[in-house]
């Protein structure tokens, strides 16, 4: 899998509304033992982090998350920019993420951060 493919199928996992296909989808993409920080949230293991989606989801909905620029990688890590908003209107919310790979090719962790988030 390309470093492009492997932030598509996260974005999708972040975009996906239904909780059954999300959990294939985290399963497939996160090792048993994976780790996701960022300033607003911390989940240890597939399970946080399919509720850590769910969350966002909830806090945020009709948003989706898209893809900004391109995708940087090397070694096991891959670096790039998303952007969370309602439909194709300017998204409110741009952070970037880095994810580290594991042995298995599987994210095992995953670095947040936020760059703009609207002032509540």
């Amino acid at each position: 899998m390309t470093d492009t493919e492997l932030a598509d199928r996260y974005i999708d996992a972040w975009n996906e509304t239904d909780p059954t296909t999300r959990a294939a989808l985290v399963k497939d993409l996160f090792s048993v033992n994976a780790r996701y920080t960022d300033p607003m949230a911390a989940a240890e293991g597939p399970e946080a982090i399919r509720a850590t989606i769910g969350a966002v989801q909830n806090q945020f909905p009709g948003f989706r998350f898209r893809l900004v620029g391109e995708v940087d990688g090397h070694h096991d890590q891959v670096r790039f920019t998303w952007e969370l908003g309602p439909g194709s209107e300017p998204a409110p919310i741009v952070g970037f993420d880095v994810a580290v790979l594991g042995p298995d090719s599987k994210i095992r962790l995953v670095l947040g951060f936020l760059d703009r988030v609207p002032q509540v």
